[in-house]
């Protein structure tokens, strides 16, 4: 065996000069303390004889700084999925994609079994115009396997200059073999709230992440929607799916802005965390006005809806304000709190579990939707013949009874749909193509709009414009 040069030998025994004289105040500390309070000093001890035989016989010589910086991170990995170590460079990332900008792929990402998770993928992004789907597991990177990557490593190699190519190894659920994915990079600008009107009087409204301004526009959207159906809107469905979460605070504020304090159990709760940081102990509580005026609202969620997503959800369903329909939730419910560390360095740590406000744990469970809906796929009629034989009516059969004369009108002739219903029919007849699950939630809406026909938004009252301004109104420091 090569025996350790001088400088090497001097090194190791300043290490472990300072680690020795570590012992000897972690003992004189644990003396003054109760066991439990105690630091593990057998561990701290194994752990030195790792870092010395690691610098002693490794294959190659490793920096000192590289060295402890994989033992945090792995310290980090060990706890939890969403626990980590972050450089200055990630410290970066993690506040632009808050703020709607960053660069990559487009997908919300954990590690899981050593291998990368899709959460969701974000809308209008590479990765969801790639067909990716949220609970595929990425396997290979290029020719890289990702066995055995950190999930900074995979991430780093996700990402890249703009116009350049991936291919992602991808397994998925229901496949029986590996499907190749090729995604082209580009920068991500996230829009992070959408709404479209449809048939008329009814409001859908689409949530892809909650960012610092997804409140803002929430209004925004609503108040577009409510003119747009002169102002007959008759409720709205809020679209959660595939939502991976976000900033807690804007959660909160869009939960509340559906709901109005007065009407509401558990003393108007939102949301609760418990936890053991100071100050990780949270309520957020509603205040009066609903901007919809108790409008009806279906919030349709699936399993890539996590997180923030299920805070709404869980408030809405909890408070009996909205029908949930969709599939089970993702089950994240844990609050990462980003710690500060010298020179831009800082911990993600997990530090709190939230609750809904009747006391459900979220945490590896997830929301479970009032109604289940899945998302299956509605077969195209491939020709006006092929549907005929599913559209069966009683005219149709051999020796049907004639329609009674009526007069002055021809019996013979069929009565032709106006323009206006032609084009609502083929308006539903795409919709239930292209998205049965948002097809099944506005046949839902409809039903409670007309189990409730006075519940519709029109002109704005005065607490309904408090209510808006409230959550409309900017975070203080």
């Amino acid at each position: 065996m090569r025996p350790l040069n001088r400088p090497y030998r001097r090194s190791l025994v300043v290490l472990l000069s300072l680690q020795l004289g570590l012992f000897a105040t972690a003992a004189n500390a644990a003396s003054s303390k109760s066991p439990e309070e105690g630091l593990p000093l057998d561990e701290l001890q194994r752990f030195t004889a790792v870092v010395e035989q690691i610098r002693k016989y490794y294959v190659k010589p490793i920096d000192d700084k590289e060295l402890f910086e994989n033992a945090i991170r792995g310290m980090l990995t060990g706890l939890d999925p969403h626990s980590s170590y972050l450089d200055p460079s990630e410290f970066s990332d993690l506040r632009a994609n808050t703020s709607g900008k960053f660069g990559g792929l487009g997908i919300e990402v954990t590690m899981e079994e050593g291998f990368v998770r899709v959460i969701s993928p974000i809308d209008d992004t590479p990765a969801q115009r790639a067909g990716l789907k949220a609970g595929d597991l990425i396997v290979k990177l290029d020719d890289a396997p990702v066995k055995g990557m950190t999930l900074k490593k995979a991430v780093e190699m996700m990402r890249g200059d703009r116009g350049t190519n991936i291919l992602l190894t991808v397994i998925r659920k229901g496949t029986g073999q590996p499907i190749k994915v090729k995604v082209t990079r580009d920068v991500i600008h996230v829009k992070s709230v959408r709404s479209k009107l449809l048939d008329k009087s009814y409001g859908y409204i689409r949530i892809s992440q909650f960012q610092t301004h997804s409140p803002e526009d929430l209004v925004e959207a609503v108040n577009k929607l409510r003119k747009d159906s002169n102002d007959n809107l008759k409720g709205i469905i809020l679209d959660l799916r595939n939502n991976p979460g976000g900033i807690l605070e804007s959660s909160v504020k869009i939960s509340d802005a559906f709901l109005d304090k007065p009407k509401l159990k558990y003393e108007g709760l939102i949301v609760y965390t418990e936890g053991r940081l100071p100050g990780s102990e949270i309520k957020e509580f509603a205040h009066d006005g609903d901007i919809l005026n108790g409008a009806p609202i279906v919030t349709l969620v699936n399993g890539g809806s996590a997180s923030a997503s299920e805070i709404v959800a869980g408030a809405l369903q909890d408070q009996k304000r909205a029908l949930i329909v969709g599939t089970q939730t993702f089950g994240k419910g844990s609050v990462q709190t980003v710690l500060p560390l010298k020179d831009n360095f800082g911990l993600k740590l997990t530090t709190a579990l939230y609750f809904t406000p009747s006391g459900r744990s979220i945490q590896a469970k997830g929301i479970t939707p009032d109604i289940e809906i899945p998302d299956i796929k509605i077969p195209e009629a491939k020709t006006d013949e092929d549907e005929s034989w599913v559209n069966i009516r009683e005219s149709d059969l051999d020796g049907h009874l004639e329609k009674a004369a009526t007069k002055g009108t021809d019996t013979n002739k069929a009565e032709e749909p106006s323009a206006s219903e032609q084009s609502t029919l083929a308006q539903e007849k795409a919709l239930i193509q292209q998205d049965y699950q948002l097809n099944e939630a506005l046949n839902l809406l409809k039903g409670l709009a007309l189990i409730s026909p006075d519940k519709v938004l029109k002109t704005t009252t005065a607490k309904q414009d408090k209510k808006a301004k409230l959550i409309m109104q900017p975070e203080t420091e």
